[in-house]
């Protein structure tokens, strides 16, 4: 191919959907963009700023001359801005009477990129993505890209345009109005029923509306609704509280018009996900299929009351950016217009929203007022209705997915009842799923990001909600990538079948204190010698601040404190690969009549790098159940079973694994004051000495699930 690329006219498709003609003049993106209903070509324009495309157009023209002067061939090439690919997979096909490979570039160490080339020229870019992989090709050279994945025959093709209905107000069943948008295939046949896809929102319903009604291209008919209290719906939003019953209430009212069939599915991610999560729990017999992406969890678990704390930063940056309107604040969800730090340290407690954003919050103000679980929260609480889940649920989420103990919550309620048709998808993903190849330094293979992300929820859609006999339900109920071998694997379940779980043994001399001190990790309970228990002053007034954020964080320089218990294993001589949900069995005292334990479970090389997996936090009055708060008795030894985040893990030999106890992380929880009060009230902090046993009667534990 001998054009350069700013003579070339490109072609661009969105989840498999032809969306125009793209071309890079000198100064100018021009594009000849097809009429979204009648899917009539339109004449060429300059591209809008507003252009709602995953692909980094502007980028693009920005470093053309890079990605034309490189010299595409080796294993890997940098260009001068700093990218750097790798060669990827080929694809091989009949260009007008010649065979041709061509040859995909990974892009590496930043979000996805991925460069097509022929013979050494670009024709393409990849921006694989949640909402549908965007594909930017070169007139004729279409079967020489990933997009490839949407030929099959099993799966709906883009062959219709989008009716837009326009808005509806749908009342639920206290009278409450919800702004709801219809999008039904153009071009169907008169009269034909169709299939649904719901999906509901607090970030307004027009955000994403250019990728989700792509579906509707295929054949469904899609709703897009905000939920209570935000956009342009009616009410005020409690978060988590409505979701349930409005959800339903929805679904009778799709059934009701005239171009249903009567099968609904859904589709959310993140509080979208507790969205759709809850809604399965109505049982709602016409809720047919259901995609749950990295779903925020029930309060308790995952969001406002973590393992029963305060949750912080977490929980306030996403309060705070939809308390100041109906519409979210995006620069203040990011950290940019409100500091975190300064955030998490405002007090009191109940007026951060005032000081922060200079305004009251009705959920964090809702939330002071209920400190304790009760029925508010239970009804908050999707895991409580898990007998009422019939429909099949398709789970997506990854390592470093924030809400992934909401992920855990969901598929241990799928697991308890049995729900025919689960299946599981994690992958080395952040909360932003399917991103990136490499994250803080640790590198995954080039495999971590595939071009098949929304056909999988596509086929899921097609199963359930068309009928269609893909196979989906016939695959391996979970799929998981193993970091440190940087490979996918397969399982009849989650936590793997293969998986044999493993007991790790805290042990010391009484002097675990820091990575500095006699801390051990070993397969065998505590010897006479190393059973001495460990203590730490626990002062929450000084609390441990590492980052809050569910990513592969190097622990090492927070393990130089002396409030940190460190446990660490001897060197591995060989690698020993962990999959599947993880737990520790604590048996700890403290002189506190409450107070907080922080487990961590990390990776640590030969150099002493210490890289966090999985770690939760729980509230010790809570050991007993959220339901059955009971202060503790000042030095009394209690037995805590704590939760772990998931994982599929390989240590690799020469590596040790490391177990760390503490009692704060405070962008993830305010911490304990130690008192026992309510913490919205702020009572005044009392330091307290927290002692962890380990001996033969005090055995406690890491339990690891080992391939």
């Amino acid at each position: 191919m001998s054009k350069l690329l700013q003579e070339t006219t490109f072609k661009l498709y969105c989840a498999g959907v032809y969306e125009g003609r793209i071309r890079f003049t000198a100064d100018k993106i021009m594009h000849a963009k097809v009429d979204a209903r009648r899917r009539t070509q339109m004449q060429e324009n300059v591209l809008s700023e507003q252009a709602p495309y995953m692909l980094p157009l502007q980028r693009i023209k920005q470093f053309l001359d890079q990605y034309e002067g490189a010299a595409w061939s080796g294993e890997e090439v940098k260009l001068a801005n700093g990218d750097v690919y790798r060669q990827h997979i080929r694809y091989t096909a009949d260009i007008d009477g010649r065979e041709v490979t061509s040859q995909v570039w990974a892009r590496r160490m930043d979000t996805a990129l991925d460069v097509v080339t022929v013979d050494g020229c670009v024709i393409g870019f990849v921006a694989p993505n949640r909402y549908g992989m965007e594909i930017l090709v070169a007139e004729g050279y279409e079967a020489l890209t990933p997009l490839v994945v949407y030929d099959s025959p099993q799966l709906s093709q883009a062959q219709y345009g989008i009716q837009e209905l326009g808005t509806d107000l749908i009342p639920m069943r206290d009278g409450v109005r919800l702004a709801t948008d219809v999008y039904l295939p153009e071009g169907i046949e008169p009269g034909a029923k169709l299939p649904t896809i719901l999906i509901r929102t607090c970030y307004d319903r027009h955000m994403k509306k250019d990728q989700l009604k792509r579906w509707a291209n295929k054949g469904y008919a899609v709703v897009n609704q905000d939920v209570r209290g935000r956009a342009d719906s009616e009410g005020e939003l409690v978060p988590f509280y409505y979701e349930r019953d409005d959800s339903s209430d929805t679904i009778d009212w799709i059934i009701a018009q005239d171009w249903s069939d009567g099968n609904v599915g859904m589709w959310g991610a993140s509080y979208l996900g507790y969205v759709v999560t809850a809604a399965a729990t109505s049982g709602h017999p016409n809720l047919k299929a259901i995609v749950n992406e990295v779903n925020v969890g029930s309060p308790f678990v995952d969001t406002v009351r973590k393992g029963g704390t305060v949750c912080s930063w977490p929980l306030l940056c996403w309060t705070l950016a939809q308390s100041v309107g109906t519409r979210t604040d995006f620069n203040i969800f990011a950290g940019i217009t409100v500091n975190p730090e300064k955030a998490v340290d405002a007090r009191p407690i109940r007026d951060i929203p005032q000081q922060m954003i200079g305004r009251a919050s009705g959920p964090w103000d809702l939330w002071s007022e209920h400190p304790e679980y009760d029925d508010f929260w239970r009804n908050c609480t999707y895991s409580e209705r898990g007998d009422q889940v019939k429909a099949p649920m398709f789970v997506i989420s990854g390592w470093y997915d924030g809400d992934s103990a909401g992920v855990s919550e969901t598929w241990r309620m799928l697991t308890e009842h049995d729900v025919p048709n689960r299946k599981l998808w994690l992958g080395p993903w952040e909360h932003g799923p399917n991103r990136a190849r490499d994250l803080m330094g640790v590198s995954f293979s080039n495999d971590a990001v595939v071009y098949d992300y929304d056909v999988n929820v596509l086929r899921w859609f097609d199963r359930f909600l068309k009928g269609v006999d893909n196979g989906i339900d016939r695959e391996p109920r979970a799929a998981y990538y193993v970091v440190g071998t940087n490979e996918w694997r397969t399982s009849e379940d989650w936590t793997p079948v293969e998986a044999e779980v493993r007991s790790f043994y805290l042990g010391s001399g009484g002097r675990a204190n820091s990575s500095l001190g006699d801390g051990v990790l070993g397969a065998a309970p505590a010897t006479a010698a190393q059973s001495e228990p460990d203590s730490y002053l626990y002062n929450p007034d000084e609390p441990v601040a590492d980052s809050g954020e569910r990513e592969p964080e190097n622990m090492r320089k927070h393990e130089l404190r002396s409030d940190i218990l460190v446990y660490t294993g001897e060197a591995l001589r060989e690698e020993l690969t962990v999959a599947g949900e993880l737990s520790c069995e604590l048996y700890a005292a403290s002189t506190g009549v409450d107070t907080d334990w922080v487990v961590t479970l990390s990776d640590v090389d030969e150099k002493g790098n210490s890289i966090r997996l999985s770690n939760y936090i729980v509230r010790a009055k809570y050991r007993n159940g959220f339901d059955t708060p009971e202060l503790l008795t000042p030095g009394k030894v209690e037995k805590y079973t704590i939760f772990l985040q998931n994982i599929a893990h390989t240590f690799q030999a020469g590596h040790r694994i490391r177990f760390t106890v503490t009692s704060s992380s405070k962008l993830v929880a305010f911490p304990n004051t130690n008192t026992g009060l309510n913490p919205y009230d702020d009572p005044q902090p009392v330091i307290v000495k927290q002692t962890i046993h380990h001996s033969a009667e005090y055995p406690s534990r890491v339990l690891l699930p080992v391939l």
